[in-house]
Parts: C-alpha cells; sequence; structure tokens
C-alpha cells in the first residue's frame, strides 16, 4: 500500500482537531474570560531508506534518504494573553488588568445567619477553582459569587486567612478597590471593610486545565505561587507581587481574534482538501496497478 495515502490520512486527522480547535475559539468569542487555543503539529518518524556516510579520502559524505510517514498533533494550547476590557459601569462586574486569577471555592457550609459577616474557610477542605471571568452576583445570602453560585475566595478578617466575602443586608452600598477591597455604607453612614479580594498566581498559566464554565483547575504544570506542601495556592493582594490590578465596572472579554481565526479555518479547510486528494490521487495509482493485469 502506498505511503502517501496514509500520510494523507494523517495529515485529514491533524486538521480537523484544527477545525475543532478553530470552531471552538469562533463560538466563545464573546464568552466572559475565555481564553483561546491554538493548534501544533509535528512530523511523524520517517522511513530510512538509506543512512548517512561520512567523508572519505576519495569520496564526499552521503546524506540520509527518509521518507516522511506523515504528521500528528502536537500541541493543543491556551493561550493566556490579556482580553479586551468592556465596560459595563456594574459594580459586581471585575476585570483583571495583569496576571492571576480569580479563586472559587466549592463545598462551603457557608452561614446564614446575618449577623455572621466574618467567615473563614480552610482551602484544604473545599474544592477550588480559577477563572478571569469577572461577572459576580450576591446570592441571598450577601456572599459574592460567581455564575455558577461559587464562592469567591478573599480575606475578610485582615489577617491573611482566606474568608467568603459577604455584604451585609442593611449596607446602603458597596465598591469595590484596585487592590480587591470592598467597601460599604453601613445604616450610620460610615465606611466599613466587608473583606479584600484575593488572586492566585501561575508562571504558567497555560498548564490550566479547562473545566467548563469559564473556569480552570490546577495541574501539577501549572507553575502556581504556593508556599503550601499541600499545593495551596497563595492568596496574593491585587496590585503586589506582580499581579493584576482590579477593575470594578467592567468585564474582560475574550481575547479571540476572529481575523485569525478566519485565516486558521481557511488553511486548515484548505490543508484538509488537500490531503483528501492526496487520497484519492492514490487510489487512482492502485487502480492502475490493478489495470496493470486486464
Amino acid at each position: 500500500m502506498l505511503r502517501s495515502m496514509y500520510s494523507g490520512i494523517a495529515g485529514m486527522k491533524g486538521f480537523q482537531t484544527q477545525l475543532d480547535v478553530v470552531g471552538n475559539n469562533i463560538a466563545n468569542v464573546n464568552t466572559v474570560g475565555y481564553k483561546k487555543s491554538r493548534t501544533t503539529f509535528q512530523d511523524m518518524m520517517s522511513q530510512t531508506t538509506s543512512g548517512a556516510s561520512e567523508p572519505t579520502n576519495i569520496r564526499g559524505g552521503i546524506n540520509a534518504i527518509q521518507v516522511g510517514l506523515g504528521s500528528q498533533l502536537g500541541s493543543i494550547d491556551n493561550i493566556h494573553t490579556q482580553g479586551n476590557r468592556q465596560t459595563t459601569n456594574r459594580v459586581l462586574d471585575m476585570a483583571l488588568e495583569g496576571d492571576g486569577m480569580f479563586i472559587f471555592a466549592n463545598g462551603v457550609n457557608a452561614p446564614t445567619d446575618p449577623t455572621v459577616l466574618n467567615h473563614p474557610i480552610d482551602l484544604g477542605a473545599v474544592n477550588l477553582e480559577y477563572s478571569r471571568a469577572g461577572n459576580m452576583y450576591l446570592d441571598s445570602n450577601g456572599y459574592i459569587v460567581n455564575a455558577n453560585g461559587q464562592y469567591l475566595v478573599g480575606d475578610n478578617n485582615a489577617a491573611g486567612n482566606a474568608g467568603l466575602i459577604r455584604i451585609p443586608e442593611n449596607a446602603a452600598s458597596f465598591s469595590i478597590q484596585g487592590n480587591g477591597t470592598v467597601n460599604y455604607i453601613d445604616p450610620n453612614g460610615q465606611t466599613q471593610v466587608a473583606g479584600q479580594i484575593r488572586l492566585a498566581k501561575f508562571s504558567n498559566p497555560g498548564g490550566l486545565e479547562k473545566i467548563g464554565g469559564n473556569m480552570f483547575r490546577a495541574s501539577v504544570n501549572d507553575g502556581m505561587m504556593s508556599n503550601d506542601v499541600a499545593g495551596l495556592p497563595d492568596l496574593i493582594v491585587p496590585e503586589s507581587d506582580g499581579t493584576a490590578s482590579i477593575v470594578s465596572g467592567a468585564l474582560e472579554m475574550s481575547n479571540v481574534d476572529l481575523a485569525e481565526e478566519f485565516t486558521d479555518m481557511i488553511t486548515a479547510q484548505r490543508g484538509f482538501q488537500a490531503n483528501t486528494r492526496i487520497i484519492t490521487t492514490s487510489d487512482e495509482i492502485l487502480q492502475e496497478l490493478v489495470n496493470l493485469k486486464r
């Protein structure tokens, strides 16, 4: 069987995967905090017909003769560049300008008593997820949560410990500062601090795993800044240690560039068509070999 036929099959599989990735990027062009993906390819092992030979006194060296056997998927990279900022003028919409991610907790037994404002949590006893999507909300108990109902992790006792951030039900208004401090106006007109939003930072954010719902999960290759043996994230204050500043009243949108995606889509489509042509041509050659008997 012709090697070109199998090379064509390998090429078609690769370009099909690239089209899948491009399609997902385009589908999420307006998704808050979405980070685009990129496909790379590698050549497969080559079949060596003749090995290389070194030069001698009477003859020069000869290069190896190899026939490639197609391509394969090299990687699908998550590109964590800054997305465009969209102004919303909504206090609970927060955009991150710089490095870092919001921290969210699942499995928290949050108190419903309205008089309990400070609620510390044990990061090792909850499931942590991370996101750049800053569209936050208040639940019926006054806690700041995301669109999935996961609690935003911060520091609510000024001691550097993890905790939930809660706005009292009798607060006249509240605001969020660039360093993550959440202030509210009490019934007496005095400014009080409800807590401070903390961020997680990763030296290799591309190593995070997408799990849907605008969320990421930590992996062994994300380079999380952590001083804990259990691999728990450091609660970094925004605008410190090179982390992002929080912009209230705005959202970070997707970093997908439609012009780039359309170009990649056309390239992948033409590459897929060319590989199908290779299979067709190889089949015609095989048909000619069969017809030699007639």
